[in-house]
């Protein structure tokens, strides 16, 4: 079996086939960390912890970068709201987000580049396409000329024509063409600047990630296997990557290019412009992180999400679910000498990781099993049975993303337990509830 992925700059899916035999590169594009992240910015942390947990699973090497955008318009605003300076403010942010993506049960990066640490490169690698002839300055500022890629819009499946007519909208005097971008803007609104060949100022947003890519994937050539992000970035922002990486290196960037959906609520999209946003911090308090993780992933991760109150208690009932038969099995396990251990995935459910990351039919697959572990949990438990679809279970649950906690008993323990269950069997109440209390406490039921 072949991992296969739908790759948005083909539009179909296909079989992924690694720049290097076992290894696999990913760049996921970060958030801008200005305010607190909504759950919008956690979902691409979701969906593609899951692909790099898959990779690893098939014996991957992977290196996962994924950056924070620490300068940005946004952020200066918003610095400049709160009378600090946006390092200042950048950096009380990253730690909450890197927060919020743990308690999610993802993983955080490998490395995490920000461009504030990159800009002699990001500098040096407009001067390098403005000495190709594929970007000029005016006045302090550096435009990309768009009409020099004769693929451009190949990723957005938009047409020069299309994006002329856009462009008459919003004519900016210096630039040749209303459909070039910026790569160095000269400001003087009081933000942060640095000092560059075309004067001071601070580069445009879409050269920003291209050059983290080049910079750490230089040996590569600027070229990795896997760029991934969300559906909104696909344009302008990932065209205008692309475009930049085939003036400076002659490649799309990346041979696979993944986009996640949006989060909605209900019909209605969720924009911090419409005022609607939902703060990953109150669901967290509210439904806990792997409900959230949960939730997310019974959607394909191409498709759009419907995040409901309803929704998230149906996903925090099954984290429950989950748990509370994981626990018991181990519990049960343990008082016989045996742990769970890993065990590889069964054909069925690796075919549907296998097919683009059909997770919601993994998903499905995963909660037939656990009924199957409940039935042998609640008949005449067969150790070895029980042993084997309780592994099965826990490595399917990990490659997900769900660490549940699993107790280990000690004798003492187990001698406890022993008394518990001795207690039932008397049906002596009094001392069944006390010993049920301890080892309530003690997490093991």
């Amino acid at each position: 079996m072949e991992l296969t992925l739908f790759n948005s700059l083909s539009r179909k899916k296909e079989v992924f086939k690694p720049l290097i035999d076992g290894k696999a590169s990913i760049y996921c594009c970060g958030p801008t960390v200005y305010d607190i992240p909504h759950i919008g910015n956690i979902r691409p942390a979701i969906a593609f912890d899951v692909l790099r947990n898959l990779l690893e699973y098939l014996n991957y090497d992977v290196t996962f970068v994924s950056n924070y955008t620490d300068v940005d318009d946004k952020i200066i605003k918003r610095a400049q709201e709160l009378h600090c300076s946006e390092k200042e403010l950048t950096d009380r942010i990253i730690p909450l987000y890197e927060q919020y993506v743990s308690a999610v049960g993802s993983r955080l990066p490998d490395i995490r580049p920000r461009p504030t640490e990159c800009m002699n490169e990001i500098i040096n690698y407009i001067v390098e396409l403005e000495k190709k002839g594929f970007a000029y300055h005016v006045d302090g500022d550096v435009f990309f000329r768009v009409r020099k890629i004769d693929s451009y819009g190949s990723l957005s499946n938009n047409t020069i024509a299309s994006l002329e007519e856009g462009a008459r909208i919003d004519v900016n005097s210096k630039k040749e063409d209303p459909l070039d971008f910026a790569l160095w803007k000269n400001t003087d609104d009081g933000g942060i600047r640095f000092m560059s060949p075309w004067g001071l100022g601070r580069p445009g947003w879409h050269s920003e990630c291209c050059v983290m890519i080049d910079t750490i994937f230089r040996a590569q050539n600027g070229l990795i296997d896997i760029h991934c992000g969300g559906f909104d970035l696909k344009f302008p922002h990932h065209e205008n990557e692309i475009a930049q990486s085939l003036a400076h290196n002659g490649n799309h960037l990346a041979n696979y290019w993944l986009h996640n959906g949006f989060i909605d609520l209900g019909d209605e999209k969720m924009s911090k412009s419409l005022g609607n946003v939902v703060r990953v911090d109150e669901v967290l308090d509210k439904y806990g992180g792997l409900a959230f993780r949960l939730m997310v992933l019974s959607t394909h991760y191409r498709s759009p999400v419907s995040y409901k109150d309803s929704s998230m208690q149906e996903a925090k009932n099954k984290i429950e679910q989950l748990s509370s038969s994981l626990k018991k099995a181990a519990v049960q396990l343990s008082l016989a000498g045996q742990e769970i251990e890993k065990a590889p995935l069964s054909d069925e459910v690796l075919s549907f990781l296998l097919d683009d990351l059909n997770v919601p039919n993994a998903l499905s697959y995963l909660y037939e099993e656990n009924k199957k572990m409940n039935v042998i949990l609640r008949g005449k438990t067969d150790i070895k049975e029980l042993l084997k679809i309780a592994s099965s279970i826990r490595s399917l649950e990990l490659l997900l993303g769900f660490d549940f906690s699993l107790p280990h008993l000690n004798d003492e323990d187990k001698k406890l337990y022993l008394e518990y269950n001795k207690a039932r069997e008397e049906k002596d109440f009094a001392k069944s509830d006390k010993l049920r209390t301890i080892l309530m406490a003690k997490g093991f039921i």
